[in-house]
């Protein structure tokens, strides 16, 4: 049996960047990013596209490519498109985003590719989201990459059983969800539904912890005070169990969102959210 493999999400090496601030760009480099993911132990690496358009700037996509591959990085993950069901302004901006992640995508030899729901949970058609998955779907697995869609407990697709709902809907292999444990608890999502999640719709996973009392909104508690795997409230060893019944293999993702860990050195940094996720998948 091969040994887990683990991904460092985007937030989990960005540094001081964070989803709620307007540019949410790392202040870090690539290079210095994927360098501390692979000395700590990780061998996939998740991208802000934000972040790929800036490191293009600097190396080209081949040399993004080299950088990968010298490092070890197997697997590359790319987020966050939204708006991808929208019309008007909304839509050409996020068809415009849309152009640039496929296409990059497809350079890298990327294998996820993530996107959101509505978080303003405005009413919204099954039909018409299941048509835009699936035609977007296509696109991903047209490039070679499979498309995760991540349930947020304050959107419009608040559990795994609303993801997957959307995703059988549109009836496409190639796409599936993303599950974050943080959302998954903060939805009150018991482990032992995770296990009746099919394995083939489950495109990646996202491991982190918190404590059991949100504090603000629940965006804000998501982006302020995740903690490391194993030093929350959440079963870990439950998810971590039933997602290995409902047939996922990995790369593991962790994702770790904190002003604390957002004020350590990234080295730091990767190596406690490796360390400490690793402790409880291996």
């Amino acid at each position: 049996m091969t040994a887990d493999e683990f991904l460092a999400t985007c937030w989990t090496t960005a540094g001081d960047a964070a989803p709620d601030e307007e540019d949410q760009r790392s202040p870090l480099d690539l290079r210095e990013r994927v360098e501390a993911a692979r000395q700590s132990g990780f061998t996939a690496f998740g991208l802000l596209y934000a972040d790929l358009v800036e490191a293009e700037r600097a190396y080209g996509m081949a040399g993004i490519r080299s950088l990968f591959a010298d490092n070890g990085i197997n697997h590359v993950e790319l987020e966050l498109l939204t708006d991808w069901w929208a019309d008007g302004p909304r839509r050409a901006a996020s068809d415009e985003i849309r152009t640039g992640m496929l296409k990059a995508l497809e350079t890298l030899g990327a294998r996820t590719f993530k996107i959101g729901p509505d978080v303003a949970d405005e009413p919204w058609e099954l039909d018409v989201w299941a048509k835009e998955f699936a035609v977007l779907t296509a696109q991903a697995d047209g490039v070679g990459a499979r498309l995760g869609v991540e349930p947020l407990p304050w959107s419009n697709l608040k559990t795994v059983h609303d993801g997957l709902r959307l995703v059988e809907a549109a009836g496409h292999p190639a796409g599936g969800l993303v599950i974050d444990v943080w959302h998954t608890e903060r939805a009150h999502t018991p482990p032992a539904e995770l296990a009746e999640v099919p394995g083939s719709r489950i495109v990646g996973v996202e491991l982190n912890d918190a404590d059991s009392d949100v504090v603000g909104t629940l965006f804000e508690d998501t982006v302020h005070r995740r903690r490391l795997c194993g030093e929350g409230s959440f079963d870990l060893p439950g998810a971590i169990v039933a997602l290995r019944t409902a047939g996922f293999h990995g790369p593991w993702g962790v994702e770790i969102l904190s002003d604390a860990h957002r004020a350590l050195p990234v080295r730091e940094a990767a190596a406690a959210a490796y360390r400490s996720a690793a402790a409880l998948v291996n």
